[in-house]
């Protein structure tokens, strides 16, 4: 059966700083919408460009990120910032492979993304939300899982972010977030900058028809906090065992910690 959208508006309070969108600092009252912004300008073409960008690693990363989870048949998932359903289809899978479902839903702040995700095979299975990770529209200790995969970093106020997270998660639940990082291979740096602001905004030209959105997106990667500072934040939201593993020499990492 094919589920229904959900759309919730998000209300923003007065700003009373700057946070940053890729290089340049903005009001947080302008951030959600430059960021919906982007995300639907490239949806048509967003799984196309992930594959030529990162010449398919990403779904190596994806694939690694849904093995850690280790998802169980009757587990609740809430993959925020889901978009086209990468990695809840991923989950998806991987239950079946053992003989069960899952209730996932996805939610996202940009329904063009949700709406490319629902034409792809087997995506009537998935529930799906367009919402703020700031204000889940999902009732308190309710899923197993919380999921986000190159999402956290486009958000206004991490620590909201966090808070929510831990909020929406059953006493046990697992909070489980992929994301670009510090690079940590001396030499890999430089090609990897390089690439990123020479060649990335070029292929989203190209193919997306939107370089300026491929420029953020890498500034938004420079801008996000290293490995340890956000494993510290994570701790100060209220997570336990908080672990993080490095992918691909640190151009990736996942981050790992848990509800008690």
């Amino acid at each position: 059966m094919q589920k229904s959208f959900s759309l919730i508006s998000d209300h923003m309070s007065e700003p009373k700083s700057t946070v940053p969108f890729g290089y340049r600092d903005v009001g947080p009252e302008e951030k959600p919408a430059l960021v919906r912004g982007v995300f639907s300008s490239v949806a048509r073409r967003y799984d196309l460009m992930n594959d030529l960008m990162s010449f398919r690693v990403h779904r190596i990363w994806k694939d690694e990120f849904v093995a850690w989870l280790d998802p169980r048949p009757g587990i609740s998932v809430l993959d925020v910032a889901g978009g086209t359903g990468d990695i809840a289809m991923r989950i998806r899978a991987r239950v079946r492979s053992r003989g069960g479902e899952a209730d996932i839903t996805i939610c996202d702040l940009s329904l063009p993304m949700l709406e490319q995700g629902a034409v792809r095979p087997g995506a009537e299975h998935l529930n799906r939300v367009c919402g703020d990770a700031e204000r889940l529209p999902v009732a308190s200790a309710s899923v197993d899982a919380y999921t986000i995969a190159f999402g956290i970093r486009n958000m206004t106020h991490l620590d909201q972010v966090l808070q929510e997270a831990h909020r929406v998660l059953k006493p046990g639940g697992r909070f489980l977030c992929l994301e670009f990082s510090k690079v940590t291979v001396p030499g890999l740096d430089a090609l990897y900058d390089l690439y990123s602001f020479s060649v990335l905004p070029r292929l989203g030209e190209v193919v997306a028809g939107d370089g300026a959105a491929y420029r953020y997106l890498a500034e938004s990667i420079r801008r996000f906090p290293g490995q340890q500072s956000f494993a510290t934040t994570i701790q100060n939201a209220g997570f336990s065992q908080v672990k993080f593993r490095n992918l691909s020499g640190g151009i990736a990492a996942i981050h790992s910690g848990w509800k008690l």
